[in-house]
Formats: C-alpha cells, structure tokens, sequence
C-alpha cells in the first residue's frame, strides 16, 4: 500500500506543477518578473535576461498540497505513516509525524525568506534583494524554529553508520552540540542548494535523484510519511524540470532553491541520520566548496583564482561544457553519492 501511495504523491504533485506552468509563467511575464543577469556571469547568459522568475511558487504548490492530499488519502485508507521506524530510534513513534510537518514548513519558511529577496530584485531591477545580513538572519530565525520543535518533541537521536545512536539530551554539553551542529548542517544544506540553482535544469535535476534517495531510505526504515514527502519532492522537481530544462521557461529563483534546501536539509533529519546529507547531496556540497575554496585562494593571492569561474559549474561551463550537459553529469555523480547514502543506512545500522 505505501508504493501505491508513493506513486499517487509522485503524480499528484507533477501534475499540479507541471499544470500550474501554463497558469503561473504567463502570470509572472505579464507582471514583469523577469531575472536580471549579473554582468560576472558567462557572457552567453545575458540571453536569458527577463526569463519569468519564482517559477519555484510551482513546485511548492505542487509539493505541499500533494503531501498534505497523499498522507490524508493513506491515514483515512487505514495506513499509518510513522509505523516501522528503526528499533530504538524512537520511543514515540507517532513524533515522527512532528519532523515531517515541522520539515515542511522550515522548507516553507525558508521559501518565504527566498520570495522577499526574490520580490526586491524584481521591484529594484536589479540582482540584489535582501542584504546578506537580512537573509542570513531570515534563515537562521526558520532553522532556529525547526530545531526547538525536534528538541521539544525529543528528536534529537541521531543514527551513525557503523558507531550506532546518539542521544544529544544527554547533558548540557551534548545539547548545545546538538543546536550548533545542526544550525550549522540545516544552514548549510539550504545555501549549497541555491548556489546549486545557476544553470537551467541543474538544481531540479540533482534533486531528482536526492529525492530517489530518500524514497528508498523511507522504503528501508519502513516510515510511509518519508516515503510520501519524498515522492512529492521527486514529482515537483520533474514536473519543474517540463519548464526549467534548457532552454528554461522559467527560473525557479530564491524562492524555489532556498525551499528545496530546506526540504533536503529536513528529509535528512527525517531519516535521523543528517550526516548523510553529505554523500546524498554530494555536489551541493561541491559547489560550495568550491566557491569557498575560489574566494579564500583569491583573497590569499591577491587575485589568482583555482577556477575560472565558481560554483563549478561555471567552471565547466567556461571549458565549454553544455548545459544539459552539466546537467546529467551532474545528477550522475550525485546518483553516485545518493547510492553511497543509501548503502550506509541499509549495512551500516
């Protein structure tokens, strides 16, 4: 009955996205939402100057309605969404329940926090919105949320390939362990997937398979509601990618990419085990790291960069690389560290 439900959600939510393109981008060109291209950027992008932008409202539709339809359509069908969850992970099992909607709506909050500065840029005509403070504190204030609701409801058991689990409510210690690591991990997630949304289809497709990913994980932990909130992020990035593939029809802006990390961010707190985030959002964490290391060596030789364009799909697209191009190479190296991911949480339990 789950894969049944799992397929509905994949449906239901493409549907609803990919249907809402023929609503919402004509909205968006009729009000002159358009991107401005930063003059830094590769010179042949200046074509996609005026592309409707916050075409990410799409998919956040299509996500939170068909999670919210599927989970109501499996409860009332006599199915249970937090059944069968890891041993000794959780003596309450239905406080599962509190990760998803609490992950959705950090996944929201973040959204909100991406649609101001989107909604500044596109009043200004211009390429900056809210100011690196003002965003920061945004992100920081939704995270801040997010992790007081685990602590309160005692979420706060995390799983360790191959050590076992650790109870942050320990003692005082372990506690503000538990708020740094994590404000660090779900600030993280979030900026690296928007740096991730640079090229058309790039961010969409490499969430694809983020998404497969934690559809197996929740398949594995036998816990339906992942499955369901997961399915929904694969239909919503699919059903985007019908208008964001090369050339794009819109652009999913700071509205989409700041919601998509914070999914990614809450899926990876959903499984108990954040720290596969790493091998599962593999080249999120390439394209921070590599704007890290541009900036840093930069700044230490007084102008000299590692390379010659960063996030690094720049780079490749400055060596002549193609969009599409990045894009499936991309999504499969990310597939590579999404198989990691799974394979640690399967044998390493």
């Amino acid at each position: 009955m789950e894969s049944i439900m799992v397929i509905i959600s994949i449906v239901i939510s493409f549907g609803i996205t990919a249907a809402l393109g023929f609503v919402i981008i004509p909205y968006l060109r009729k009000l002159k939402f358009g991107q401005t291209i930063l003059e830094i950027g590769p010179s042949w992008h200046k074509s996609k100057q005026g592309t409707p932008n916050m075409g990410g409202i799409m998919f956040i539709i299509g996500i939170t309605v068909s999670f919210i339809a599927t989970a109501l359509i499996f409860h009332f069908s006599g199915g249970n969404l937090y059944s069968g969850y890891m041993n000794d992970l959780q003596k309450d099992a239905k406080s599962d329940l509190v990760l998803l909607v609490a992950g959705l709506l950090l996944a929201l909050g973040c959204g909100i926090v991406g649609f101001l500065d989107d909604f500044i840029k596109i009043k200004k005509k211009q390429n900056e919105g809210l100011s690196a403070k003002q965003k920061t504190l945004g992100q920081l204030l939704v995270t801040f949320g997010f992790i007081l609701t685990l602590w309160l409801s005692h979420n706060t058991t995390w799983y360790l390939p191959f050590i076992g689990t650790v109870n942050f409510e320990k003692n005082v210690v372990t506690g503000v362990v538990f708020w740094l690591v994590s404000l660090f991990i779900i600030y993280g997630t979030v900026n690296s997937v928007n740096l991730t949304d640079g090229i058309d289809g790039l961010c969409s497709s490499v969430t694809v398979t983020v998404a497969i990913a934690f559809i197996i994980c929740g398949s594995l932990l036998k816990f339906a509601g992942l499955e369901i909130l997961a399915g929904a992020l694969l239909g919503g990035v699919l059903g985007f990618l019908c208008w964001n593939w090369n050339p794009a029809k819109t652009f999913m802006g700071d509205t989409g990419s700041l919601f998509l990390g914070g999914l990614v961010a809450a899926l990876g707190y959903a499984i108990k085990c954040p720290i596969l985030l790493l091998p599962i959002g593999i080249v999120y964490v390439c394209e921070t790291m590599s704007d890290v290391i541009q900036i840093g060596y930069f700044k230490i030789t007084h102008g000299k960069r590692v390379f010659k364009m960063a996030p690094i799909h720049h780079h490749f697209e400055m060596c002549g690389w193609k969009e599409k191009k990045i894009c499936v190479v991309f999504s499969l190296v990310n597939a590579i560290g999404c198989a990691v991911g799974v394979l640690l949480l399967a044998f390493g339990y």
